[in-house]
C-alpha cells in the first residue's frame, strides 16, 4: 500500500482542481467535466468556482455555454441540489441520478400530499409539457394539473425548492432554462439516460478529481450511502487502489501513484466561493486543513459552505461580498494573521473577482 503525507494529498488535491494553475478561457467545459460539474444552487458560486480556476473567464461565457450552445445542462443532480454539467456527459450521469428514488419514501410523499402512484403520473407529465417547450414554474404547474388532474398538487409543484419536480430531474425530463425576468424556466433537455452500465464512468471521475478519498468521501459525494458507494467503486477493479495517507484508508487511481508521491507543497492563494467543491470535498478532513477549530465557520447549517481564503491548500479565513452600485464590497477574514504575501495575492484576487464583476473593489480586512 502506498504511504502519504497529508501534505502530500493536500498538494495533489489543489493541482488536481487546478487551483495552482489556472487554465485558458477556452477550457471552461473540460473544466466543468473534471470538476465533476459546477455547484450552482447559487448561480454566483458557480461562475466563482470557474473563475479561481479559469483564466480571462468573462460572466457572458457560462451564459452562453447554458442558454446558446447548449454544452451545459442545468439541473438538480448530486445530493438533490443543482449543478452545472457537460451536456455530452448527461446521460451517463443520469444513471446515478436514477439512483435517488429512494428520496421518496412515505414520509415525504405525506408531505408532498401525494401517493407514489400520483408522484409517478406528474414526473412522466412533467417530461411530456416540457419537451420543446420553455415554461416558468407557474406554467408548468398548471401544465402538470391539466394533464394528470392532481389539482391538489399545484401548492407542492409551485415550492421554490421543487421537491415534486425534482425527480423528473432525475429521470432526465427537465432541466433549466434562461430566466424569463426574475422567473425561472424549465425545459427538456431531450437527452436519454445511457444504457450501458456507467458505474465505472462517474466513479472513475470523481477519484480522478478527488482522490486520495475514503469510501465515506465518496459514498457523501454521490449520495446515495455507502453499500452503493462500495458496488461504484468495485466497478473499477485494480483501477481503484488502496493509499495510507497518516493512518487513514483512502482511495485514488492507480495511476496516480508515482505522481502523488512525487507531489511537492503548492504556493497558492485563492478567494474559493461559497459551495465551492474543494471545500466540500474537504469536509471530512477539514480539521487537517484548519489552523484551529474554525469547523463551525465554514461548515454551517442546512448544508450552506462558506467562501474560504484558501493559502496553500489550507482553509485559511473566510470571506464575504456584497454588490453596492457601482463597487462590490469585499471583506476578508483570517482566522490568524495573514502574511504580507498571502494578503498581498488575497488582493489580487479581489481585484480579479471586482474585474469580473465590472466593479470597484471596495475591500476590507476584517480583524
Amino acid at each position: 500500500m502506498l504511504k502519504l503525507k497529508w501534505q502530500q494529498a493536500i498538494a495533489w488535491h489543489v493541482r488536481r482542481q487546478h487551483l495552482d494553475k489556472r487554465l485558458p478561457r477556452p477550457k471552461l467545459l473540460p473544466l466543468t467535466s473534471e470538476l465533476c460539474g459546477l455547484h450552482a444552487q447559487v448561480m454566483s458560486s458557480a461562475e466563482l468556482t470557474a473563475l479561481c480556476r479559469i483564466d480571462g473567464l468573462k460572466p457572458e461565457d457560462i451564459s452562453k455555454a447554458l442558454w446558446t450552445d447548449r454544452t451545459l445542462i442545468k439541473a438538480w443532480a448530486m445530493r438533490n441540489t443543482l449543478h452545472l454539467l457537460p451536456a455530452e456527459e448527461y446521460g451517463r450521469w443520469l444513471r446515478v441520478f436514477g439512483s435517488y428514488r429512494w428520496l421518496y419514501g412515505e414520509r415525504l410523499l405525506k408531505y408532498l400530499g401525494v401517493t407514489a402512484e400520483q408522484l409517478e403520473q406528474i414526473t412522466e407529465a412533467c417530461g411530456i409539457a416540457t419537451r420543446g417547450r420553455l415554461l416558468t414554474r407557474q406554467q408548468l404547474a398548471e401544465e402538470i394539473v391539466r394533464l394528470t388532474g392532481h389539482h391538489h398538487a399545484r401548492e407542492k409543484l409551485l415550492m421554490g425548492w421543487g421537491m415534486l419536480l425534482k425527480p423528473a430531474s432525475f429521470r432526465g425530463y427537465l432541466c433549466f432554462g434562461p430566466n424569463a425576468g426574475q422567473n425561472a424556466q424549465f425545459t427538456n433537455p431531450e437527452i436519454p439516460v445511457h444504457q450501458d452500465s456507467v458505474d465505472d464512468f462517474v466513479t472513475r471521475k470523481y477519484f480522478s478529481a478527488y482522490g486520495p478519498a475514503t469510501e465515506h468521501d465518496f459514498a457523501r459525494w454521490v449520495w446515495g450511502g455507502r453499500r452503493q458507494a462500495r458496488t461504484m467503486m468495485a466497478s473499477l477493479g485494480d483501477e481503484l487502489a488502496e493509499v495510507d495517507i497518516e493512518g487513514t484508508t483512502a482511495w485514488m487511481p492507480r495511476k496516480d501513484f508515482r505522481a502523488v508521491s512525487k507531489a511537492e507543497p503548492v504556493k497558492t492563494v485563492r478567494l474559493l466561493p461559497a459551495f465551492d467543491q474543494y471545500v466540500f470535498a474537504s469536509a471530512l478532513r477539514s480539521a487537517r486543513l484548519m489552523p484551529g477549530d474554525f469547523h463551525d465557520r465554514i461548515y454551517k447549517t442546512q448544508g450552506w459552505y462558506s467562501p474560504v481564503l484558501l493559502v496553500d491548500g489550507r482553509m485559511e479565513g473566510v470571506w464575504n461580498f456584497a454588490r453596492k452600485g457601482k463597487a462590490v464590497a469585499i471583506t476578508i477574514e483570517p482566522f490568524v494573521k495573514a502574511a504580507p504575501r498571502v494578503r498581498r495575492a488575497a488582493e489580487e484576487e479581489a481585484e480579479r473577482i471586482a474585474a469580473y464583476m465590472d466593479r470597484t473593489l471596495d475591500l476590507r480586512w476584517a480583524s
